[in-house]
């Protein structure tokens, strides 16, 4: 006898649970939909850009961009205490050079990497692994088209160097990987975290909504009966 009470207040309490989120839930969810209703890139209007013919980066005078260089991207860094710059070019090749005298400067190893977590990165002198990964085979968390040096701390994180340009390109902790596996779910693309537009995607946000919906309209409908019970 003493469980009827207790399931009868757990009632009472969803009841008024129901009526308190009833609201903020529907919203969520409709708002939801609405955003994954359209691929992001259209939200944007990426869709409305003329194509347009890509253009070699040229700087009359200048020996690094050159027009036979065919270079897409060209900035400047402080590496060292020497101003360096980081060369990408319309093919992808990344480099980088001596901006004072244009001398090509080599890639980074192990030891370089390692030497560059240690001071930029807090706990960072305690590695336990170094690995170099090419462009087109990098790691999961890193997801991005670039030969980088993966340098494993004691905690879990995982630091990427790009082995051209001599940067710190990410910094992927062990709660950067959890939420990066929530955001797979939240999104249901757990392949590549990306699409935030697809039919299963939509569909589940549609049906999540529908229910919601009804929950509101049912709860309208249980208090009505009670009030008119005899």
């Amino acid at each position: 006898m003493a469980r009827k009470p207790l399931m009868l207040t757990l009632a009472k309490w969803h009841i008024w649970l129901g009526w308190l989120v009833g609201v903020p839930i529907v919203m969520w969810l409709a708002t939801g939909l609405l955003m994954v209703a359209r691929p992001i890139e259209t939200v944007r209007g990426d869709h409305l850009r003329r194509e347009v013919a890509e253009q070699p980066l040229v700087i009359q005078g200048s020996a690094l961009a050159a027009p036979d260089a065919g270079l897409k991207d060209m900035h400047a860094v402080m590496q060292d205490g020497r101003a360096v710059a980081i060369l990408t070019t319309l093919k992808g090749e990344v480099r980088r050079v001596d901006l004072a005298t244009g001398t090509a400067l080599p890639p980074l190893d192990a030891a370089a990497a390692r030497a560059l977590v240690a001071r930029r990165i807090i706990g960072g002198d305690a590695v336990e692994r170094v690995t170099l990964f090419p462009a087109d085979r990098t790691p999961f968390d890193f997801r991005q088209p670039l030969a980088v040096w993966q340098v494993q701390l004691a905690d879990g994180t995982n630091i990427y160097v790009g082995r051209d340009t001599g940067e710190i390109e990410a910094v992927r902790t062990r709660w950067w990987r959890a939420f990066d596996f929530a955001w797979g779910l939240h999104i249901m693309d757990l392949s590549e975290r990306e699409d935030t537009s697809h039919p299963i995607l939509i569909i589940f946000a549609a049906i999540a909504l529908a229910g919601a919906v009804i929950g509101c309209v049912l709860m309208f409908r249980r208090r009505k009966a009670r009030v008119s019970a005899p």
